[in-house]
């Protein structure tokens, strides 16, 4: 048997989202709910369950957690809305060095 890890976020009463995971997601959102995991949810309740994803490698799922954690809120919330096209553009560079924002014309000899 295969075991699953799953990566979920969290929507607290304030409005603010928790990322976390897991490898077992019914009992890990009823210890947030029940206020059994002390720190962030549980100054935050009710939380509810906005996303979840599954991966079959603990090293994917705790990666993509950490990912998911440094995002910016519009971003997570692409993600639980499954924007994917607006989650990539949320992903592109913008800074100035960036090759997609260098001026085509500086390139040619």
């Amino acid at each position: 048997m295969v075991k699953t890890y799953w990566i979920y976020i969290l929507k607290c009463s304030d409005g603010s989202y928790y990322t976390g995971s897991t490898s077992n997601l019914e009992k890990r959102i009823s210890e947030h709910q029940n206020g059994l995991i002390k720190g962030y949810t549980s100054k935050r309740l009710p939380v509810k369950l906005v996303f979840s994803e599954y991966f079959e490698d603990v090293y994917f799922a705790i990666s993509a957690e950490r990912q998911i954690k440094r995002w910016k809120r519009v971003k997570k919330e692409a993600l639980v809305r499954g924007d994917f096209k607006l989650l990539h553009e949320f992903a592109k560079c913008k800074n100035e060095t960036h090759f997609s924002n260098v001026n085509k014309n500086d390139l040619q000899t």
